[in-house]
């Protein structure tokens, strides 16, 4: 967890929204475009769903709702920290992963604290964004594009590297940039402007 650390460098948010936005995966746009994410799942109206002691309604944000959640404090001080509240307050679609309190006390304390420092605000933009896809995926989207790709899948978060997908026991599960595997505890957390699934461990990317 400490190479949190060497992240100083990397670029600013916009610049790495826009590396998102504009590099394709790997191969032609043919093979870009069959190896993008589908989303199959119809969008039900509001829906209420507790997470951490809250109830989590769709028709508020993906703020909104974890900063009423008690069990995902240490991701919305980071968020805000980040300055990535308003951009995640936005109209989105997005899909983020979002690791519990519990998650997060297995990083060490002095590299939490060291992120929370202004100077290391890219280091946890990096981070961050690593943890959100750029448009709206349900569980049942991410378990079909599993079984529409022989099992895993890989798709492009919002900091411009790659998540792995794969279903082991009947859960759905994410391979991180440093080969660690998180578990989504509580999927499809509807969100007005996304969706959150929870999980159990905070993704590194490389």
């Amino acid at each position: 967890m400490t190479r949190l650390l060497k992240f100083v460098a990397c670029t600013s948010l916009a610049a790495a929204l826009t590396a998102c936005a504009s590099t394709p995966d790997e191969g032609s746009d043919a093979t870009a475009a069959s190896n993008a994410p589908v989303s199959v799942m119809e969008l039900p109206a509001e829906t209420l769903m507790m997470v951490g002691g809250a109830d989590m309604s769709s028709n508020k944000t993906i703020v909104e709702n974890a900063s009423a959640a008690d069990n995902l404090t240490t991701l919305v001080a980071l968020v805000k920290q980040a300055q990535l509240v308003e951009t995640l307050s936005g109209p989105g679609p997005f899909t983020v992963f979002a690791p519990t309190d519990d998650a997060f006390s297995i990083v060490p304390e002095a590299t939490r604290n060291s992120l929370m420092l202004d100077e290391n605000r890219a280091a946890l933009q990096n981070v961050l964004t690593y943890h959100v896809i750029g448009s709206r995926l349900t569980a049942d989207d991410l378990m079909f594009n599993v079984e529409r790709n022989g099992g895993s899948f890989e798709t492009t978060t919002v900091n411009g590297q790659k998540l792995r997908f794969f279903i082991s026991g009947g859960k759905l599960k994410i391979t991180d940039g440093n080969r660690r595997v998180a578990t989504v505890t509580t999927g499809d957390v509807m969100q007005s402007n996304g969706v959150v699934h929870v999980v159990n461990s905070v993704l590194m990317p490389e």
